[in-house]
């Protein structure tokens, strides 16, 4: 990888190897556009694009990325190709340099118009360890877990930007010694820290998207916390599943990282058995893939969990085929989130629903002990993966603080 003429630090997390996009604007909030990042600036893509007569600029001038999701793969790898090559040749300089901002001038904001929200359940240690908080005498996992992807469909409308209050949900719950249910807030106001993947090019209702042709829809990641109710979910899920316990919130990062920035931290899956049905295949190993992410959860500051991605069942591409093989068609700015990232340590889960083992164990912290959020409490989320030459690539971080309903 080459390197900027903005001589960044060799170990900053946005250098070259990284550079997601997002949107952003400065004095009008209305005037949004789409932007780089490249160290601590942001480079207005659409103006830098104009002037240098790049194809990508009309894209980059609209106010999401779902336009530029829409122009397909070979789109995107051009268009990362000309953003190298304008940050790294001092040629350029002059030309692109006027449209770099500092970070602190800017105001970010959802980067994308989410078209559909699909949330799955790919890390088999956090499935293990919810099935064990709540069948101990039962088989921790269900028989359909290790035969595909499950996930549940969300709400698009209430996906939200990094930084946006999260209001206190209210709904029916039901403690097991209550003889009925009553109406209220959460008392139980959870996180999960997790993986999203963001989806371009439109599909027909009817087609499939086999395991092999994903990487051409899967665009880049973000950060994704997908706030969870666990008191008016658990009265609510039989037998349908998740709805309102889920539906109020979810939080994304303003950062979208290109897949193509996380080429050097693909990893072998850990292995599946059963072997998965013919659907669930590519054509070789490289089609389904872990990805060496690391990621970062605090709670007031405080780091009370480091979960990493590596050990997640499913590959992407697994949970993309899965999808949409009934037929369902893809939408430019399809969102679906990985499910909780868990490891087999009590230091890598990542809910507190598993941290605090549904209550049971507290964690201590210096304002006091937690088992579930409180109104004031901030949880961040951060995370970075291996870049080349053995570079950390940024993903970011999503925030947000619980506010009463």
């Amino acid at each position: 990888m080459s390197t900027s003429w903005l001589d960044l630090p060799a170990d900053h997390p946005f250098g070259l190897a990284a550079l997601p996009y997002g949107v952003f604007s400065t004095d009008d909030p209305d005037l949004r556009r789409v932007g780089v990042r490249i160290g601590d600036q942001v480079l207005d893509a659409g103006l830098a694009a104009e002037h240098a007569g790049m194809e990508s600029g009309a894209s980059w001038t609209q106010p999401s990325l779902n336009d530029f999701l829409s122009r397909g793969p070979h789109a995107w790898a051009a268009a990362r190709q000309w953003l190298v090559e304008v940050l790294s040749d001092p040629a350029h300089r002059d030309a692109v340099e006027p449209h770099l901002l500092p970070l602190s001038a800017v105001t970010m904001h959802l980067p994308f118009e989410v078209a559909d929200y699909v949330d799955f359940y790919a890390s088999e240690q956090h499935a293990t360890n919810v099935g064990r908080i709540f069948r101990p005498d039962g088989q921790a996992l269900t028989p359909n877990w290790k035969h595909l992807p499950i996930g549940y469909h969300g709400r698009a409308g209430t996906v939200v930007v990094s930084g946006t209050d999260v209001i206190r949900p209210a709904g029916q719950r039901r403690a097991p010694t209550d003889p009925a249910p009553v109406f209220g807030p959460s008392v139980r106001l959870d996180i999960e820290a997790e993986l999203g993947f963001v989806v371009g090019g439109a599909t027909r209702i009817g087609s499939r998207v086999g395991v092999d042709e994903a990487d051409d829809h899967l665009f880049g990641v973000v950060l994704l916390n997908d706030w969870s109710a666990r008191d008016i979910q658990a009265w609510e899920y039989v037998p349908l599943g998740p709805f309102l316990g889920k539906s109020f919130c979810t939080s994304i990062s303003a950062w979208v990282l290109p897949m193509e920035a996380l080429r050097d931290a693909r990893v072998a899956l850990p292995g599946q058995d059963p072997e998965p049905l013919p659907y669930l295949h590519g054509a070789d190993d490289a089609a389904t893939y872990g990805l060496d992410i690391h990621c970062e959860v605090r709670l007031n500051g405080t780091l009370i969990s480091s979960p990493d991605y590596a050990g997640m069942y499913w590959s992407p591409t697994q949970m993309l085929a899965h999808l949409s093989v009934n037929g369902a068609s893809l939408r430019d700015g399809d969102l679906f989130g990985s499910g909780t990232i868990s490891g087999s340590g009590p230091g890598t889960r990542g809910s507190l629903l598993e941290l605090t083992w549904n209550g049971r164990d507290p964690l201590e912290l210096p304002d006091g002990k937690r088992t579930y959020l409180e109104d004031g409490d901030v949880v961040t989320m951060s995370g970075w993966a291996p870049g080349p030459g053995g570079s950390r690539v940024g993903l970011g971080e999503v925030s947000g603080r619980v506010v009463a309903g």
